[in-house]
């Protein structure tokens, strides 16, 4: 019987950690009936209809650059990702949801409505940084600084740690999911045709690169030429794809800088030595470590399995709530949140 939970909610896809395992991880994409707005598929089936739907048919995302766009939907589709991972097995959990760092207590306030809504009790949330820090197993007594970004799909956290408390954070609207986007305007722009986002993000994974191949890697893809409207193969290289995304790249570098441009210089100090910790998905494309390391000038470490790091520090921290009040956070649960 599951009874501490941890839930990553993210733009992409929804995590669910319990009994030392991710017990289920499936994307955050509903189809609905497009007039009763009745759901008809979930998850990964969901995500397979993406720009395959008839008229009739709407591929809904509620969770956009990681705040909840559409409450209903959200609801129904996290009701249905625990039906489906416990079953009757849940009496009474200890949840902790994650959501992105810096977002207001009325979005806190959504989410913890949202779980329980969805069947949860005992909900608390925490920001995703800081539950990376608990899966690290930071001395929170310690007063040092410690960085970590997390790359997810819609957001990038970014947060400065220092004894169990936030010290400077940001959350920017430019992650993984613009890699994507930043591919299918190349592909149109270059070669005149339109692929979708599952082939982007096909593309993305295979040879997508935050630096430039020593040894050219190319692939075939398909699409649909914008002229003819006639389906068309083309081949498109890592080189090509490092072109299309790097603005983007670049993008998350300079966010990363602004963050330590107002963090106190004794906590970059700490930063310098021991690193900056990479998390979330976005965290796997090819050569982002060495790409951060050059611009930034220190090193980066890439935690093991990056995209379950938010989730499985959440859980870690179900199991230590005295440290975070020690530091004054304060578990917020959904008694204190309440809107008076």
């Amino acid at each position: 019987m599951a009874t501490d939970i941890g839930i990553d909610l993210g733009s992409s896809k929804t995590v669910i950690f319990s009994s030392s395992k991710v017990v289920l991880e499936l994307p955050n994409i509903v189809t609905v009936d497009s007039e009763s707005w009745e759901p008809v598929y979930y998850g990964e089936k969901a995500k397979q209809t993406l720009g395959r739907t008839p008229d009739s048919l709407t591929c809904v995302t509620p969770i956009e650059r990681g705040a909840i766009a559409d409450y209903d939907i959200a609801e129904m589709m996290l009701k249905n990702y625990m039906q489906e991972a416990f079953g009757n097995r849940i009496l009474r959990p200890r949840i902790m949801a994650t959501l992105p760092s810096g977002l207001t207590e009325l979005q806190h306030h959504s989410l913890t409505n949202l779980v329980e809504s969805a069947g949860g009790r005992n909900i608390s949330v925490i920001e995703g940084p800081l539950a990376i820090a608990f899966g690290l197993g930071l001395d929170f007594s310690a007063p040092r600084g410690t960085l970590i970004v997390d790359i997810g799909a819609g957001t990038t956290d970014i947060a400065v740690i220092s004894m169990g408390g936030i010290a400077a954070c940001d959350s920017f609207k430019t992650a993984s999911s613009d890699f994507d986007a930043q591919i299918i305007r190349y592909v149109r722009k270059e070669y005149n045709i339109e692929i979708g986002p599952l082939t982007a993000e096909m593309i993305k994974i295979k040879i997508g690169s935050a630096v430039k191949h020593d040894i050219e890697v190319a692939m075939m893809a398909k699409g649909r030429n914008v002229f003819t409207g006639l389906p068309e193969s083309f081949e498109i290289s890592g080189n090509e794809v490092y072109y299309a995304i790097i603005d983007t790249v670049d993008s998350i570098c300079n966010a990363i800088r602004q963050v330590l441009n107002k963090t106190d210089p004794d906590l970059v100090a700490d930063i310098t030595a021991d690193g900056l910790y990479l998390a979330g998905g976005g965290a796997k494309l090819s050569g982002l470590t060495e790409k951060l390391s050059d611009y930034l000038g220190i090193e980066v470490h890439l935690l093991d399995n990056p995209e379950y790091s938010v989730v499985k520090g959440a859980a870690v921290a179900l199991k230590k709530p005295e440290l975070l009040k020690n530091v004054d956070y304060g578990l917020r649960s959904i008694k204190e949140l309440e809107v008076k």
